[in-house]
């Protein structure tokens, strides 16, 4: 490919190196693998599902080791609001407004339209757009689109999906940056100090740190503790080039190339840079009010137990197998049976064959990864991501989440994997990204680079294709040591529409 000096400068600015560029042109032109899954993880195979002794056992584990650790939430929360609103976007752009009011369901027009004083912004909405009729007629759905949605109302289109009102209280009402602040005083703090980290959109920022500012005292003073307050945006670096049907880079009508966001997977940068024991993530939406919060509490402490028990049989087990001469066949057969039975690791074939010495440097080299404890609810026919059991480069078989895009569901066998999967990843994860030796992993080392998908977009007109790497816990994390546990449905409820904030959780 023969670049321009404006296009090298390009790159230059955005930390994008060619060689870089040439990888992804490679991809967009003969597309990502996908994952050879082999079964769908279950409950007692490759799922745990744990007794109420043991939930309280590990919560009384966490509690004990929390002091001696640095705790950070994370929270990927720069996604926009939009979406939320596709249906209220659908119907004012369509002239015939009756026939869509027709639809009465769930997820329709007419259904927010009907329960408007239900939802936590809906004072404002009144004292943007004066007092709201009870019978409504055409124009009056135009004055409470136009006074939710665009700039000269509550701009709620074009707001960060974080700070939108939620939940309304009776002190008034709050939204899920502020209900996240709640969750990080309730199991996330340690001697009095809570570390929360979110990433979110350059243009957004000042907007966060002005709703934190806020917001944080209150919760302060509510629990007795201190917060710390980190930000960071999705790298320019993690940007894919863009490209026509014909393979060729995209220009802008200035010539200049077109890049577009890397996908949440990208996030794994932002990751890396954080420096802590145990790190909480969880989705900015997936919030619930006070009086559901205690199942999320009492999960997410138990999930920190067993990442800590977990980690410390690791580091037990990676520091005997590195004293040479206390190694023998009793110890190999421990940690093998730890890495089948509890980090569902099966090795492969070759294995069977190495000499002690082999055996010793492979189980170490499995053992010194970063860990995730990830939480898995009952499948509810939500979109996205599930945990099967895949195969990885090297042969080996582990614990993977997996996006339907990364699945060739064109082949009957892996289709019926998929319909027989019985779990759905609510992004619940507690990880240690710390090896033996209390130094921080690089966790770009850890990251499956072939594992991605094409997605089609427009521009201008003109169709374009362009790398999106799915979410932060699938290929990104792909070489992670990985604990499946299943968690209560109750701890998972995603804001996807409008329309969701009106179900009984999150009202």
């Amino acid at each position: 490919m023969n670049w321009t000096e404006s296009d090298k400068k390009q790159m230059q600015e955005k930390g994008i190196g060619i060689q870089k560029i040439a990888n992804q042109l490679d991809h967009l032109k003969r597309g990502f693998p996908f994952l050879d899954i082999i079964k769908p993880a279950t409950i007692g195979d490759g799922i745990l599902r744990l007794t109420e002794e043991e939930i309280q056992e590990l919560i009384d584990k966490s509690k004990i080791e929390y002091p001696k650790n640095k705790i950070i939430k994370f929270v990927p929360a720069s996604g926009a609001a939009t979406r939320m609103f596709k249906h209220l976007y659908d119907f004012n752009s369509v002239p015939d407004k009756e026939m869509i009011l027709e639809d009465k369901g769930f997820n329709s027009p007419y259904h927010f339209f009907s329960n408007l004083s239900s939802f936590a912004f809906y004072e404002d909405l009144k004292e943007t757009i004066g007092l709201i009729k009870k019978e409504l007629k055409e124009e009056d759905f135009i004055a409470i689109f136009k006074g939710l949605i665009t700039e000269k109302g509550l701009s709620y289109g074009n707001l960060p999906k974080g700070l939108l009102k939620f939940h309304s209280y009776p002190e008034g009402s709050k939204t899920p940056v502020h209900e996240h602040l709640v969750e990080g005083a309730l199991y996330a703090s340690s001697v009095g100090k809570v570390f929360l980290h979110l990433t979110v959109s350059n243009e957004h920022m000042e907007l966060f740190q002005k709703h934190i500012a806020d917001t944080i005292h209150e919760v302060e003073k509510k629990y007795a503790l201190k917060f710390d307050i980190s930000f960071s945006v999705q790298k320019s670096s993690t940007d894919s080039l863009a490209v026509t049907m014909e393979n060729e880079p995209f220009r802008a009508d200035d010539g200049s190339l077109l890049f577009r966001p890397g996908g949440h997977g990208a996030l794994i940068e932002n990751l890396n840079e954080l420096d802590g024991d145990i790190i909480f993530i969880k989705n900015i939406d997936n919030v619930v009010p006070d009086r559901l919060k205690d199942e999320t509490i009492k999960y997410k402490q138990a999930l920190a137990g067993l990442l800590l028990q977990t980690k410390e049989r690791i580091f037990n087990y990676y520091d005997k197998l590195g004293k040479g001469v206390q190694i023998n066949n009793k110890l190999i057969v421990k940690v093998e049976e730890f890495l089948n039975h509890i980090l569902c690791t099966v090795f492969p074939k070759e294995y069977a064959k190495y000499s002690i010495e082999q055996k010793v440097q492979y189980l170490r080299s499995k053992l010194n990864r970063p860990i995730r404890v990830c939480g898995m609810v009952k499948n509810a026919g939500e979109p996205g991501g599930g945990p099967f059991w895949a195969t990885n480069p090297d042969g080996s078989i582990s614990l993977q989440i997996v996006e339907s895009s990364q699945i060739d569901l064109k082949n009957p066998e892996k289709n019926t994997i998929v319909n027989q999967s019985t779990h759905f990843n609510p992004v619940d994860l507690v990880c240690s990204v710390k090896d033996p030796t209390g130094n921080k992993f690089n966790l770009l080392n850890f990251v499956d680079n072939e594992t991605g998908f094409i997605s089609k977009k427009s521009k201008d007109g003109k169709e374009l294709k362009a790398i999106e790497l799915p979410g932060l816990w699938n290929g990104a994390m792909s070489n992670w040591n990985t604990i499946f546990v299943e968690v209560p449905l109750i701890t998972f409820n995603p804001v996807k529409t409008v329309n969701d904030l009106l179900r009984p959780e999150h009202q």
